[in-house]
């Protein structure tokens, strides 16, 4: 790890462990989950250029899974969650196996596909309570000893989740599989000529990510108390590709200030209703005039780093 990336990454902890005494618990949790998500997407789009049009599926089918098997099966919220993720991981196996022998628009056209099929299915399946969701799932207690039904004690579940979360996509990121990644990005006739198995390559990266979108829709149920269509839907998909794109495709640490800027937005804009995803929309138009690497891509090339 450089000394820019390990500045980077002591001040992420900081601002982790600081933020619950500054903002509201549960905002700022939502907030880590969706950086979670972000970066689980752009463990594809960043290092493969692969844009999934789908990436909700995983985080929604994800959050139905650990609230059902919360609410209904009455399993400690670390359990529910390890659920959620092995359910994410196994579709994500399936779809990835289809979907990696894509290319560009029509590998984003497969995942939106059966991203819908996901959701026609939450829609209609008896355990996911149709329109109105699970509701009022119980956090329970960690280990089954440390109750989460404080917002603190909850929000110090998903900070250390999240924490080792982005540790593990930086260690995934920066080993020689990203890079194989990276060069499979940059030249794939090169890589296939090198011996390397690129469709493997392109399923495990796939897999990887829908796990670790998984891990946030997970906690995000459990945080929340709700699973719903909302998570989901193609919608969601979108906001994310939307964070990844914002804070900066293929730079590590983009995705979470991405997503901490779409969430604040939501959340301090809702007052104005439909117009939030109007000024979302100015801001992503603002942000590919003027940033065209995104916040996080145009600021390390103003300082001369990778970040």
């Amino acid at each position: 790890m450089s000394r820019t990336h390990q500045l980077l990454m002591l001040l992420l902890v900081a601002i982790v462990v600081i933020a619950p005494f500054t903002f509201y618990p549960l905002f700022v949790a939502k907030v880590l989950c969706f950086a979670l998500f972000a970066l689980s997407l752009n463990l594809m789009l960043g290092n493969l250029g692969l844009l999934s049009f789908g990436h909700a599926a995983y985080f929604g089918l994800s959050s139905y899974a650990a609230a059902h098997a919360a609410k209904i099966w009455g399993f400690t919220p670390e359990l529910a969650i390890l659920f959620g993720v092995l359910v994410a991981l196994g579709l994500g196996a399936v779809i990835g196996a289809l979907a990696v022998r894509r290319r560009g628009i029509y590998f984003a056209m497969v995942t939106l596909a059966f991203a819908q099929m996901v959701y026609f299915f939450s829609l209609q399946a008896p355990f996911t309570g149709g329109e109105d969701g699970i509701q009022q799932v119980p956090r329970g207690n960690l280990f089954g000893m440390l109750s989460l039904r404080d917002d603190r004690a909850l929000y110090a579940l998903v900070a250390v989740v999240f924490i080792l979360g982005v540790l593990a996509l930086y260690r995934i990121t920066y080993s020689p599989f990203g890079q194989t990644l990276r060069a499979i990005r940059d030249n794939e006739a090169r890589a296939v000529s090198l011996g390397y198995r690129v469709n493997g390559y392109k399923w495990l990266a796939f897999v990887l990510g829908a796990g670790f979108a998984g891990l946030a829709g997970g906690m995000k149920a459990i945080a929340f108390q709700l699973a719903s269509l909302t998570d989901v839907y193609w919608g969601m998909s979108g906001e994310v590709v939307l964070m990844a794109l914002i804070g900066g495709m293929g730079t590590f640490f983009g995705p979470i200030v991405g997503a901490g800027l779409v969430v604040w937005m939501q959340n301090d804009l809702a007052s104005f209703g439909a117009w939030v995803t109007i000024v979302q929309g100015l801001v992503f138009m603002l942000c590919i005039l003027a940033f065209r690497k995104g916040i996080v891509g145009a600021l390390g090339q103003l300082l001369g780093h990778k970040l």
